[in-house]
């Protein structure tokens, strides 16, 4: 059995706690590695050594910064089918969309390649007599990354690219379901010349959490997951003085207009509820027609597109659409779901539970299952799913559509298929969402602008990637400068304007 160790100062290392965790193969069910739990004096351990790597980093110009992250994502491109691998292999998603994965990861570290713009500080001069004023972006230090199962490269990547840009040294830690793709990452960054201890990768569970949140020497965390655990991590972090962002769950909403291309809504529709085995923040798990003709037409595009969709494990190829759910805990949990939407009165159009595929029989695989009629106060409405499951919730007007998403207590990502340009205007204006898409089902931003949401679904005042991380990642110190040239003046207790 293979036993998964950590990153440290430049190399792979055996963990010393004698606890591990079992890392699954989702599509057969059985344990294919364990990973080692971190103690906190091995956490301790790491931290202390990336500090001292840092002031180092930190001193070197963000133009040579910048060149290890142009070598990085050559490497990351180089590597493209190993990583995609890694993904498919521990989370269960097909080639293509791991390749998908690492592929909008990558797009924030060509971003990263530009760093030293991003990094520029402002000047005036002659604010004063003498007096200059300007200010500099600074790194925070040493920082954490605590990243999600769903995308094993994308967030790592999003955390690690711009913080270290930025000249921080970073503490990863993966979820320990997929622990092989970041430690895959540290090896090829290590190629590119970033230097030993710079980033550290340490697997670990809630203790080591815990341990990053409380320990002193960690200014800022970013951390993926759910909502609860965002809020905790987001109040333990402030607690303790540290910048925050956390980002949480979300129950993302896509209105169909009486005027849209019901082909292409179903299309989007498709793919943006079922790609990954909806396994994402912005899958689409809500479709909001607005009246019962316009319901109706999407329900009979969206049964045929269903049934032909195909599911199976990674290895098929290119004749899969989506794999396995990540545990079989998650398969039961929404199996679950889909029994009280049932009993809570929903019409189930399409079950997509009790599929097996041969060979694959212990497999966490789900088909894809459509509700129609589902109504606010269900709980297949209320919570995040998290697997491939739609549902279809019936209005009459747009405002009240409108309105259905405006009332949810996420506000993750948003989307409405329209022809009608007012229409979509007023939307993309009044809709309190962080992310949102007008005839595009996946509103994910491209990596030069900035990825967040809004309500229960982000907690802290900066988003990810973009210019936002730039900003998350430094502190600004600002200096008045004064140069006595034949200036005369004496003493003043008084605070008075510079001029």
């Amino acid at each position: 059995m293979q036993e998964i160790g950590h990153w440290i100062n430049g190399k792979m290392v055996a963990g010393t706690s004698g606890r591990f965790a079992d890392v699954m193969n989702p599509a057969t069910g059985e344990v294919q590695a364990r990973v080692a739990l971190a103690t906190l004096a091995e956490l301790d351990a790491a931290i202390a050594d990336a500090a001292k790597a840092q002031v180092q980093w930190a001193a070197t110009n963000p133009q040579r910064r910048a060149r290890v992250m142009m070598a990085f994502g050559a490497l990351i491109n180089q590597n493209m089918d190993k990583l995609a691998e890694l993904v498919a292999r521990e989370h269960g998603k097909t080639i293509p969309d791991a390749k998908g994965d690492v592929q909008r990861g990558l797009e924030v570290i060509e971003v990263c390649m530009g760093a030293p713009a991003f990094l520029k500080g402002e000047m005036t001069d002659n604010a004063g007599p003498g007096i200059d004023i300007y200010s500099m972006r600074q790194a925070l230090g040493v920082v954490a990354g605590i990243t999600p199962f769903n995308f094993p490269a994308m967030i790592p990547l999003w955390k690690m690219g711009p913080a270290l840009a930025c000249g921080n040294a970073m503490i990863l830690k993966p979820s320990e379901r997929v622990p092989s793709t970041s430690l895959l990452l540290a090896q090829l960054l290590k190629e590119a010349g970033l230097p030993d201890g710079v980033l550290q990768v340490i697997n670990g569970d809630k203790e080591i959490v815990d341990g990053i949140l409380d320990h002193e020497t960690i200014q800022g965390v970013g951390f993926v997951g759910s909502t609860p655990i965002a809020q905790y991590i987001y109040g333990r972090a402030a607690a303790n003085g540290k910048r925050a962002q956390c980002f949480g769950g979300a129950k993302n909403h896509m209105i169909i207009m009486p005027d849209a291309d019901m082909d292409k809504a179903a299309d989007a529709l498709i793919g943006a509820g079922f790609g990954a085995a909806g396994e994402r923040c912005m899958a689409i798990s809500v479709a909001v027609p607005v009246g019962d003709k316009t319901a109706d037409a999407l329900i009979e595009r969206l049964i045929p597109r269903i049934e032909k969709l195909k599911v199976g494990p990674y290895t098929a190829g290119d004749d899969v659409d989506f794999g396995p759910v990540i545990t079989k805990a998650s398969k039961d949990r929404i199996n679950g779901l889909i029994a009280s939407g049932v009993e809570q009165g929903a019409k189930l159009v399409v079950d997509g539970r009790g599929l097996k595929i041969q060979g694959y029989e212990n497999g966490f695989f789900c088909g894809p299952s459509l509700f129609d009629n589902v109504t606010r106060d269900m709980d297949i409405y209320k919570q995040e799913i998290f697997g491939p499951v739609l549902s279809q919730v019936r209005t009459k007007s747009y405002e009240e559509a409108l309105n259905l998403v405006i009332d949810n207590e996420y506000g993750n990502g948003t989307a409405i298929f329209t022809a009608d340009g007012d229409t979509a205007r007023d939307f993309a204006s009044r809709v309190n969402v962080g992310m949102v898409g007008i005839n595009f089902p996946i509103p994910v931003p491209l990596s030069y602008y900035s990825f967040g949401g809004w309500k229960k679904s982000a907690f802290g005042d900066l988003n990810q990637y973009g210019p936002d991380a730039f900003r998350f990642y430094t502190k600004t110190k600002t200096v008045t400068a004064r140069w006595f040239s034949g200036i005369k003046d004496g003493a003043s207790l008084n605070f008075k304007a510079l001029d």
